[in-house]
């Protein structure tokens, strides 16, 4: 799709795990020619750092992850005094964030997660949308995705969302996945993959008049 305003589009998607947000999100893409951020943010934060990208990687919506890694080796960085003085949880999201503000400018974006919500709650035209879905729905994809039991699947759920909201939430001063925090909440379940993508879809195209 080409909007006929030249205005551009910054769609940016929270999401449960196991609510098929990332499968949206593709689809957004696609609908609206926009790049999407997923994993790929890890990639130019590094790039913008200095820091190996596993470094990115280890504390990828995670917040409190110090507690373990100073169990990592000093490779992740290129300068010695730069990892003994401006090493910190913060400073990383400041280059991740600096990544996401520097792609929202170059072009169309749907970004993933990463709290790029907040990062870019100064730009024109974008628009924020927490997927979530039925519980059992949820469970069962986890369990596809992972080979893995119903119980496991509910703990991974529990690990990864607890970890993702206490990221968002300290970074934010926000809630996640409250409705006060996004322009649109809306549950996959009712509607499907194809038909939540189409609600979006319209409902984007109405806030940013395109």
């Amino acid at each position: 799709m080409e909007t006929t305003n030249n205005k551009k589009i910054i769609i940016n998607i929270g999401r449960q795990l196991g609510s098929g947000g990332l499968i949206i999100a593709n689809m957004l893409a696609k609908e609206f020619d926009c790049k999407l951020y997923d994993k790929e943010l890890l990639n130019l934060a590094a790039k913008e750092s200095g820091f190996n990208e596993k470094l990115f990687e280890q504390t990828d919506e995670k917040k409190g992850f110090f507690r373990s890694f100073f169990h990592l080796h000093a490779p992740f960085v290129g300068d010695n005094n730069f990892y003994s003085n401006k090493l910190s949880q913060e400073s990383l999201f400041q280059f991740q964030s600096d990544a996401i503000r520097k792609a929202a400018e170059a072009q169309n974006c749907v970004f993933v997660g990463r709290c790029a919500d907040y990062v870019l709650r100064d730009f024109d035209n974008t628009i924020s949308i927490f997927i979530t879905a039925d519980y059992d729905q949820r469970i069962n994809r986890i369990c596809n995705r992972y080979n893995c039991s119903i119980k496991d699947a509910e703990k991974i759920i529990r690990v990864k969302e607890g970890a993702r909201s206490s990221y968002y939430n300290y970074y934010t001063g926000k809630v996640w996945g409250h409705s006060a925090s996004y322009d649109l909440c809306i549950n996959s379940s009712i509607l499907g993959m194809e038909g939540t993508r189409d609600f979006i879809k319209a409902f984007v195209k109405q806030k940013l008049k395109l």
